[in-house]
């Protein structure tokens, strides 16, 4: 299984942040590089407790096709969204957020475990979780660009 942590800070109000990033069209624009789109569920504006998204994407060549749900949220510091269909053995995204003096501290774990045994684990260390890092990355330099804007 493997973990990925980032830690992100953005000069906006802990609300403007937690619905920035629950919000399906601003994940849409920070997944343009892989031409991810929302496909079923809930496909634009917040998603909430319960709801699902299936996401199509453009990852390694492929066109992957990932539904999650959101099984925890705690307005405005925590929600968890979990696979229910997708390529991997398993995937929970822990949002966890905070406010101190006006800057929102938003901290990501997500973690995953890929099928395929070996091969999978190989796969991972050589290049996939090098791949959702620099998606994560990208997905919050963008939060951080819609939130610390409005």
């Amino acid at each position: 299984m493997t973990t990925i942590h980032i830690v992100t800070k953005i000069n906006a109000p802990i609300k403007t942040v937690f619905d920035a990033s629950r919000n399906i069209d601003v994940h849409q624009k920070s997944a343009s590089k892989s031409k991810e789109k929302a496909i079923d569920g809930t496909t634009s504006g917040l998603i909430n407790l319960n709801e699902t998204v299936t996401w199509r994407g453009k990852h390694f060549g492929f066109y992957l096709t990932h539904k999650s749900r959101i099984t925890v949220m705690n307005f405005y510091d925590y929600f968890l969204d979990e696979m229910e269909e997708g390529k991997f053995k398993s995937f929970r995204h822990k949002h966890y957020f905070k406010e101190i003096n006006g800057v929102t501290i938003m901290k990501d774990y997500l973690k995953y475990e890929t099928p395929y045994g070996i091969f999978g684990k190989l796969f991972d260390a050589l290049f996939l979780e090098k791949h959702l890092t620099n998606f994560l990355l990208e997905r919050n330099k963008v939060l951080k660009e819609v939130s610390e804007i409005q």
